[in-house]
């Protein structure tokens, strides 16, 4: 059985090389990933790995349990992240406002427009919900990668970005609407869904949206839901909030490489044997 996060981080104060495989075992994969959807180079994302877990153990003496090592872990890595994005060759030139985008001709709404029957392959999906995450504005982008990427509670997200959860909540829609009006024309050409057109109806994306945060009372949701029956084009939006939404939580891991877990290994283990030294002098 797992031990809690708690003994683990006590047992691994004392050096308990078990401690190390299965704070690894736990928790590398997910930095590792996190790293390379926000810095989107398999180098700086096994940087900002090793850099999180040596920080990480350094700090131990200081870590009171406030927050859990999920939530400590991710303001770490997030840190390193954005020293690395300020650097990187993959920052964006140019990041997409909340507004007007679909008169963005570079996104992956142009992309379907211009081959309307071609079946869009999960792979070129993946690809081109990459592109439109990458390009929010930082604040969105934090909080979808966070909450709709990696699982984060709202709270836990708060925790990590240093916010209040209401923000969190407000940016969360607001980037998840955004994302899915530049991903909905290639849902629709991948899944036959009807295409989206205007008509005077309740924004049902951010309803749904709100629904996934227990925002919406049962009244309101129950008149969503009547309306949906009746719908197909507001049946059609949720889906392709609802697909976007997997997209981001289904990506596919990029396994550590073996040599930056030996690595990170070693590193641990090397500082905390020091740190056992001069402890006992």
């Amino acid at each position: 059985m797992d031990r809690p996060d708690e003994d683990l981080l006590k047992a691994l104060q004392r050096g308990d090389d078990s401690a190390i495989e299965e704070l690894l075992r736990r928790y590398q994969s997910r930095i590792y990933r996190y790293g390379m959807k926000m810095c989107r180079d398999p180098e700086d994302a096994e940087d900002v790995l090793q850099d999180t877990m040596l920080t990480m153990t350094r700090s131990l003496k200081n870590f009171r349990g406030a927050s859990s090592i999920s939530t400590w872990l991710y303001t770490i890595a997030r840190s390193f992240c954005i020293k690395k994005r300020r650097k990187s060759k993959f920052a964006p030139a140019e990041e997409l406002s909340l507004t007007g985008l679909e008169s963005d001709r570079n996104g992956p709404a142009s992309a379907a427009s211009e081959q309307p029957d071609h079946v869009v392959s999960a792979r070129e999906l993946g690809n081109y919900l990459n592109q439109a995450v990458q390009a929010l504005e930082p604040m969105y982008r934090d909080v979808l990668l966070l909450r709709d990427g990696e699982g984060l509670s709202a709270p836990e997200v708060a925790e990590v970005l240093g916010i209040r959860v209401d923000a969190v909540k407000s940016r969360l829609h607001r980037a998840r609407m955004a994302v899915r009006e530049q991903m909905a024309p290639l849902l629709e050409v991948s899944s036959g869904l009807a295409p989206v057109t205007h008509r005077n109806c309740p924004d049902v994306v951010a309803l749904f949206s709100r629904y996934l945060e227990n925002e919406i009372d049962p009244d309101v949701c129950k008149t969503m839901e009547l309306h949906l029956a009746g719908c197909s084009a507001c049946r059609s939006d949720r889906e392709s909030l609802k697909q976007t939404l997997a997209l981001c939580r289904n990506s596919p891991d990029a396994p550590v490489p073996a040599q930056v877990q030996e690595s990170v290994r070693q590193a641990i283990r090397s500082f905390l044997h020091q740190n056992h030294a001069s402890d006992s002098n």
